[in-house]
């Protein structure tokens, strides 16, 4: 691991867009005191996603609304690096690279270290699993007697061609990103263009069950073209490439439920996309992971050492972290009938509901403002269903739908 923001081998979506979500900062805050300034201060563009992105969905450009909240718009590999060096400045920690683990060694229930790639073994009192959706710890841990959690896959086979170009002041519309979405299930295309750190725009276009671009010119650019925001072909035709075209799929999302397990280790936990890997296009996996991690540190704050209790505490309180947005993806994508995979009951009506929320955001302030702070995992998403609440969405639905027949919302 190099000392600068590059992308790095081992992380397949290391090129492509990520978005901080404010739940996401505001973990990341307390882990790291002062990171935020850090990051923006590297180059990260912090902007309010009611007021200063360019979003269409449901036939319609969404009018600008301030939400007073803030997403940040960054490289995945500056979050890194940010992060890296806040880690590698304390004074107890000790950062081995170019090496990985094999193994992990113990009995009888307990992990007590990992064996690395070269051979020898690193004793430990903890192993925090966060190798991601890749993580080989079924097999491990079946070796020490543990079972293997179930797991809950849903088969979207999504995926994003990215490419960086160069960002002018201003540029483009005077608006921070652009963000298009598709209306399912006639629609299955998506576009995101977020400014990142050295004045470069991140362009990716991207669509579930294999409507995605390849790694070729042609492919991309049609993709930009046939988009609703006029932003894409415009900044794909008018600015510098500064990259050449990173392509990457996801086949499905997977959620591991550890905290099903009656016999846990002790000395182990998964974390991150180690227990769930999330649709990216959603973009909700660091902020996941970096609540997750805030959980461990009260966690290891309250207890000396994490035995088969302990670790199940953990694994509740990180499904309880997973739930909404796990709803979230998995809703989204079942409302594909190419979608495969275990169905959330009464996924029709919750669709048809979230639907008729987005539609009300796109024209009532107070709609959209909780809307965002749901979005943004801050608000639990049951404050949408309340009666009074929901029967004023169901109005402002309405007003939108005849607003977007009228023409009112155009790009």
């Amino acid at each position: 691991m190099g000392d600068s923001p590059v992308p790095r081998r081992g992380v397949p979506q290391s090129e492509h867009g990520h978005i901080l979500l404010s739940a996401g900062e505001q973990a990341l805050g307390e882990l790291f005191g002062g990171l935020s300034d850090d990051l923006v201060g590297a180059g990260a563009v912090p902007f309010d996603p009611g007021s200063q992105m360019s979003f269409f969905r449901w036939g319609g450009r969404w009018p600008d609304i301030p939400t007073g909240l803030r997403l940040m718009s960054l490289s995945r590999p500056l979050l890194e690096w940010a992060v890296r060096r806040r880690v590698a400045g304390l004074a107890n920690v000790e950062i081995r690279d170019r090496v990985a683990v094999g193994d992990l060694t113990g009995a009888e229930g307990t992990v007590t270290g990992v064996v690395l790639d070269d051979g020898s073994e690193l004793a430990c009192d903890l192993v925090v699993d966060c190798t991601g959706r890749g993580s080989r710890s079924d097999r491990w841990l079946s070796a020490l007697g543990v079972p293997a959690p179930r797991v809950t896959e849903v088969k979207i086979n999504v995926g994003y061609a990215t490419r960086l170009f160069e960002r002018l002041p201003g540029d483009i519309d005077d608006v921070v990103c652009h963000f298009a979405l598709p209306s399912p299930p006639g629609e299955r295309r998506a576009g995101l263009a977020l400014p990142i750190e050295g004045d470069r725009w991140l362009v990716s276009m991207g669509g579930w069950h294999g409507d995605f671009p390849d790694g070729d010119e042609a492919t991309f650019r049609d993709h930009a073209e046939s988009l609703p925001l006029p932003a894409f072909a415009r900044l794909i035709g008018e600015r510098e490439p500064l990259s050449d075209i990173a392509v990457c799929g996801l086949p499905s999302s997977r959620r591991r439920h550890f905290e099903e397990l009656n016999r846990l280790p002790a000395g182990y936990l998964a974390l991150g996309d180690s227990v769930c890997s999330f649709n990216p296009i959603y973009g909700q996996g660091m902020t996941c992971a970096s609540l997750e991690a805030l959980a461990l540190g009260g966690l290891l704050d309250r207890h000396e050492r994490v035995d088969a209790d302990v670790a199940a505490e953990f694994y509740r309180e990180a499904a309880r972290i997973i739930a909404t947005p796990w709803q979230f993806a998995v809703g989204g994508d079942f409302a594909y009938p190419q979608t495969r995979g275990e169905r959330p009951r009464a996924i029709g009506l919750l669709n048809w509901f979230s639907r008729q929320i987005q539609l009300a955001a796109m024209v009532d302030p107070p709609t959209r403002r909780l809307y965002v702070e749901v979005q943004q995992l801050l608000t639990p998403p049951t404050a949408l269903r309340k009666p009074g609440r929901a029967a004023r969405i169901l109005r402002q639905a309405g007003r939108a739908r005849r607003e977007i027949a009228a023409g009112r919302h155009k790009p």
